[in-house]
């Protein structure tokens, strides 16, 4: 059954999703906003693939009791090195339809995307809000020199199954296929928010070692790496990234957080 859902608002939307008897949706810890009465909330450790609703395919006894408990036990962890939320609660309607309505942490957009079992779709750390249980949710790492090179790709979302997923991310979202620029976009680190399956993500250094590369690097505000989106299929990007909204945050608070380059030389102190 396809899951009812609006996403209703404009700087900071929210989405509210119907359930009928009987459907679940899950949420990462800190994202739910309200519910009816009727709607049930459960807070579990387990993704939809290990404890939720879905059958684990272990066998009974203590035997699957152990495989259940270090399945759990191995998503906890995915998560931990992560840094993603620990638990997940689970929203269930009785005795009728019930709604219950979910939100992003930052000022921005959020989408709907609908899995049909063919394709997987990545999301960048953070994104998820909410999906059917019939929706698996994972963690990706990007292996050694992208995700150690990418920053803010080292670990992505990954999500599996048929159903309905909600992402959220910050600013406004715009629709790319790189297929419709010559095969290949490059984009800030911090811009990407979801793409699917079948797209390479990858990242490079902005610029050779050379005078130009060294300018972009150091005054052009980007750091040393772009990520490059490679193939044919949906990106979504942002429009504002966190780094850029922490940084105009703590400029805000007195001083140029940023430092005179906006770019390597950036100063955090306190």
């Amino acid at each position: 059954m396809t899951l009812q859902q609006e996403i209703v608002g404009n700087a900071m939307q929210m989405a509210v999703v119907n359930l009928h008897p009987g459907q679940t949706v899950y949420c990462e810890a800190g994202k739910f906003l309200f519910k009816t009465t009727n709607v049930t909330m459960e807070t579990r450790l387990s993704g939809p693939s290990g404890n939720g609703g879905q059958s684990g395919g272990g066998g009974g006894g203590m035997g699957g009791m152990l495989r259940q408990a270090m399945g759990t036990a191995m998503q906890v962890g995915q998560r931990m090195l992560a840094g993603e939320s620990l638990a997940f609660q689970y929203f269930s309607a009785q005795g009728g339809q019930g709604t219950v309505g979910f939100a992003g942490v930052l000022p921005g957009e959020m989408r709907a995307l609908e899995l049909d079992g063919t394709r997987a779709w990545f999301a960048e750390k953070d994104a998820f809000v909410a999906a059917e249980s019939s929706v698996e949710f994972g963690i990706a790492f990007q292996g050694g020199r992208t995700g150690m090179s990418g920053g803010e790709g080292f670990v992505l979302e990954k999500f599996t199954g048929q159903g309905t997923v909600i992402i959220a991310g910050a600013g406004n979202f715009i629709d790319l296929n790189p297929a419709d620029f010559g095969g290949r976009i490059e984009v800030d680190t911090g811009c990407v928010v979801a793409f699917e399956e079948g797209i390479q993500y990858g990242v490079q250094r902005v610029g050779g070692l050379n005078r130009q590369g060294i300018m972009n690097a150091v005054f052009g505000g980007e750091g040393l790496s772009l990520a490059t989106l490679e193939g044919n299929g949906r990106v979504i990007l942002q429009s504002l990234t966190i780094e850029s909204l922490a940084n105009a945050l703590k400029k805000a608070q007195g001083g140029d957080k940023q430092g005179p380059t906006g770019g390597l030389f950036s100063t955090h102190a306190g």
